[in-house]
Parts: C-alpha cells; sequence; structure tokens
C-alpha cells in the first residue's frame, strides 16, 4: 500500500505544481494586460478554474496522502521530515497568498504590478528544490 501511495503523492504534487507555477504567470499577464478587457476576463475565468478545480484538490491530495506518508514512515529520528514538514507549510501559505491575490485580481483591485509578480513566481521553484531535497538527501 505505501508504494501507491507514494505513487499517488507524487503525482498529486506534479499537479499541485503546475498550479503553483502557472498561476502567479497568468497574474503577471493579467497586471500588464489591464486595459484589454476581453483578455482579461478570458484570464480572470482562467484563473478561477484553475486556482478552484485543479489547485485545491491537488493540495488536498498532495496533503492527505503526504500525511499518510509521514505517519508510516514516523517522526522518531527523522529530523528531516521536520524539516520538510516545515517549507511544506510555507508553501500552503504561498498556496492561499494566491488566492487572495487572485480575489484581489478579480475584484480590479490588486495594486501589485507584473514585476511583483515574476518575483512572486519564483518562490515555489525555491521552496520545491529544498523540499525534495529533505527527500532525497534527508541532511538531517
Amino acid at each position: 500500500m505505501f508504494e501507491w501511495v507514494l505513487w499517488f503523492h507524487v503525482i498529486s504534487f506534479i499537479s499541485w505544481f503546475a498550479v503553483l507555477f502557472y498561476l502567479p504567470r497568468l497574474f503577471i499577464y493579467h497586471t500588464e494586460h489591464k486595459e484589454n478587457r476581453g483578455f482579461v476576463k478570458v484570464v480572470k475565468i482562467q484563473e478561477y478554474k484553475l486556482f478552484k478545480y485543479i489547485g485545491v484538490p491537488a493540495m488536498w491530495a498532495t496533503l492527505l496522502s503526504g500525511s499518510y506518508l509521514a505517519y508510516v514512515i514516523g517522526f522518531a529520528g527523522n529530523n528531516w521530515l521536520y524539516a520538510k514538514l516545515f517549507f511544506v507549510a510555507l508553501l500552503v501559505a504561498y498556496f492561499f497568498s494566491m488566492e487572495h491575490f487572485r480575489k484581489q485580481l478579480e475584484s480590479d483591485s490588486c495594486e501589485k504590478s507584473g514585476k511583483y509578480f515574476r518575483v512572486y513566481n519564483e518562490v515555489p521553484t525555491l521552496l520545491m528544490l529544498v523540499i525534495v531535497a529533505m527527500v532525497v538527501i534527508k541532511p538531517f
């Protein structure tokens, strides 16, 4: 059973990261093309569907399957797991910050620039590098 849950966890993780990588890119397009109302209307729909229909289920699938794996592995003597969970918590916070910005963009009240979202878009990459390192290298 462990291998099947691990398989599901990896698939969920990939799906969640697709959203974490692409939604901020949509925010960049959204902010840099505000004057094009037709384009913005389409991007708002894409942002909503990507977050709600793919992002939220993928996040929960990742967290639930990861919780099972952590339980089976056990926390005793696995300090790398504590470190990984800390960075996963940061990733979850980042994910919900995307919903905050999505709602602002939806209501046309977001003051952030495309340049801001270009930097913001790098956060999941950095967190992914650390999280995967915790699992593969187990430095602690």
